[in-house]
């Protein structure tokens, strides 16, 4: 289970460890990465010491998953000088790019973050995706991975990179480039944000997302999209 940043509204203690608690009492194995929420809200702690409430709970801002079947790279995108925009430097891209490189054999290579490489429909312009992103979705790619994961507009979508390539093939593998839906409430006079998830199911020369708002008093499937895998990968 992947939670890709704003597990927290003002990154307080005790809001992080009731977002902890809560996520943690779902089961299954957990990576978690931090959004522009997560960090303080006063000064001088969130210049001094941005990460120190979310690395208490979680031990690192940039936590790597591995198994035979899924390795899973963490980065943190949030720049705590800035109130809503995110970035990838200071070696944050490298470091990650040199993590998926590191997968088993076969394994589905999926980075996360928690700026957005990919828009959704109904979301305010203010709400910017990582700061280079063509640069962040080529180094990434080019690392193998199969699967970018984001979320910060709190609305859900997914495209196939191959869709939007406007230079020439540079050779990479497909990838799909997702964004996660907010899986808390709405906030209030906040129109068009489905309260949801996204579930990534990688079967056989394919991988699916199917996302899942809730209605009525539980999650159902709204959206299934299909695409393909790299040949090296339908092991």
């Amino acid at each position: 289970m992947v939670a890709s940043g704003d597990l927290t509204h003002r990154g307080r203690r005790d809001q992080h460890e009731r977002a902890a608690a809560f996520l943690r009492s779902l089961g299954p194995p957990l990576l978690a990465v931090p959004g522009n929420h997560d960090v303080p809200y006063t000064l001088p702690a969130r210049f001094t010491s941005p990460w120190a409430e979310f690395e208490r709970l979680w031990e690192t801002a940039e936590p790597v998953y591995a198994s035979e079947l899924l390795h899973v790279v963490g980065i943190n995108s949030v720049r705590p000088w800035r109130q809503q925009s995110g970035g990838l430097g200071g070696g944050r891209l490298a470091r990650a790019a040199a993590r998926l490189r590191e997968a088993a054999p076969g394994a589905l290579r999926v980075a996360v973050l928690h700026h957005h490489l990919l828009g959704a429909p109904w979301r305010a312009a203010r709400k910017r995706p990582v700061a280079h992103r063509e640069r962040v979705l080529a180094e990434l790619a080019a690392a193998g991975a199969e699967l970018i994961v984001g979320g910060h507009i709190h609305q859900a979508a997914a495209a196939g990179r191959r869709e939007f390539l406007v230079a020439g093939d540079d050779g990479a593998g497909p990838v799909v480039v997702a964004t996660a839906p907010g899986f808390g409430r709405p906030r209030p006079g906040r129109s068009g944000e489905a309260q949801g998830l996204q579930v990534y199911e990688a079967v056989p020369g394919t991988l699916r997302v199917v996302t899942h708002v809730w209605r009525a008093g539980s999650f159902e499937p709204v959206a299934t999209r299909e695409y393909p895998r790299a040949a090296a990968s339908r092991s």
